[in-house]
């Protein structure tokens, strides 16, 4: 996370002069990755678990909306209060809080809280780590291999909550899991930021005057185009991976083994996309390559959605991760250019945080779509929001101000 400060091209820092920050970055981006690519396996045991239907299962995503949502209109507010270095301790305590409270398997209306805490940390804590990032020279290729590294995580997911239920684990193992991984984490964090914050104070910075940061990115329309058009991607991107796999099985009846594989395959090509398209990005623009991108996903939509085979399947998720890959990296690192450098940590967070809320509202009201209709409507309602991407990628550019229109 930044400090509203203005820097100057000679008091900021290279990137190299922030290697641990960056490397325990990746490595919680990656925990928050594998989190949410494992979901969409565990799902299915979940709901047998608790011996529910796909709506009242879905209040899941919904307990998670809240979490995020909260964190949306709270971040800017706890960094003034706190400080950036304590949020971001803040946010990995109730991601570790969540999933080690998750892992106890307790009465599904004692668990739904447990996941509007998970839900709260990880909105914080990612927030926070594209701020940072963000915040630093190259940031817009730097934020491609950031997210490559969600993708990675996103891929071991659902191979790591395979493989357990393969040797006969419970669901609730893979929150040890998670719980475990995040203890390590913030242990790095803590030990780091005891000595090197993450940023130094800039001399000359006049910050009388200046209001309520989140209030004043609030009124900036480029703002809430940006955080729109995250809130239908990551809702788009969570809801693929979180319902393809119950899809697969249960709509498609196909080998619940191999289904899973193909899931990871999904989340392979988003991190693929972001690390392929990083720097061809930069070279077409980002307009280009973001329209091309969500051409390329709603098609692949459309061949799994029309051709029921296996091999359509497996191409059809890979270059929909891959189309999808640098989508969020690109808004993020573009908010640079379109907002004062002082509102920049504000509008990030709201971003990050209306985003990850997407991931939960939109696998909940998939949920209960497929309750009410099947599970075939996932793809359908998967296509709407790529079209609705479309809309808000389209109000954002015209938005922009002429000088900092998005090329």
């Amino acid at each position: 996370m930044i400090s509203t400060d203005q820097t100057t091209p000679n008091t900021r820092r290279t990137p190299s002069s922030f290697a641990l920050h960056i490397a325990i970055a990746f490595f919680l981006i990656l925990l928050i990755g594998a989190n949410d690519g494992a979901f969409g396996v565990l799902l299915p045991h979940v709901r047998i678990h608790y011996a529910l239907n796909n709506s009242v299962v879905s209040l899941i995503f919904l307990f998670s909306t809240l979490g995020y949502l909260s964190a949306a209109f709270s971040n800017g507010l706890i960094i003034e209060k706190i400080g950036k270095e304590r949020a971001l301790m803040t946010g990995a305590g109730l991601l570790i809080l969540g999933a080690a409270l998750t892992s106890l398997q307790p009465f599904f209306f004692l668990l739904l809280p447990c996941v509007l805490i998970l839900g709260f940390g990880i909105a914080m804590l990612d927030a926070g780590l594209n701020t940072f990032i963000a915040s630093l020279p190259r940031s817009s290729a730097l934020l491609n291999y950031f997210h490559a590294f969600y993708g990675i995580g996103a891929w071991l997911g659902p191979l790591t909550a395979t493989g357990l239920f393969a040797l006969r684990q419970n669901w609730n193992v893979i929150y040890m899991l998670w719980a475990g991984a995040g203890l390590l984490g913030i242990l790095c964090l803590w030990l780091i930021l005891r000595h090197t914050p993450i940023t130094a104070p800039v001399e000359g910075t006049n910050e009388e005057g200046q209001g309520n940061v989140l209030v004043q990115a609030l009124k900036l329309r480029v703002v809430w185009f940006a955080a729109l058009f995250l809130l239908f991607y990551v809702g788009a991107e969570v809801t693929l991976g979180a319902w393809s796999y119950s899809f697969l099985t249960e709509e498609r009846h196909g080998d619940v083994v191999l289904m899973g594989t193909l899931v990871s395959g999904y989340w392979f090509g988003l991190t693929a996309g972001r690390v392929a398209l990083a720097h061809l990005t930069q070279r077409l623009g980002a307009k280009r390559v973001i329209l091309i991108c969500l051409g390329g996903f709603a098609g692949s939509l459309l061949l799994v959605w029309l051709i029921p085979s296996a091999i359509c399947a497996a191409i059809g998720l890979f270059v929909a991760g891959f189309s999808l890959g640098p989508m969020f990296p690109t808004t993020i690192s573009i908010m640079s250019d379109l907002v004062p450098s002082r509102l920049l940590a504000s509008s990030i967070g709201f971003l990050a945080s209306l985003g990850s809320m997407g991931a939960a509202l939109f696998p909940w009201l998939t949920g209960n779509i497929a309750q009410l209709l099947g599970l075939w409507a996932l793809l359908p309602f998967v296509i709407l929001l790529a079209l609705l991407m479309i809309v808000f990628w389209l109000f954002l550019h015209s938005s922009a101000p002429a000088a900092l229109r998005i090329k």
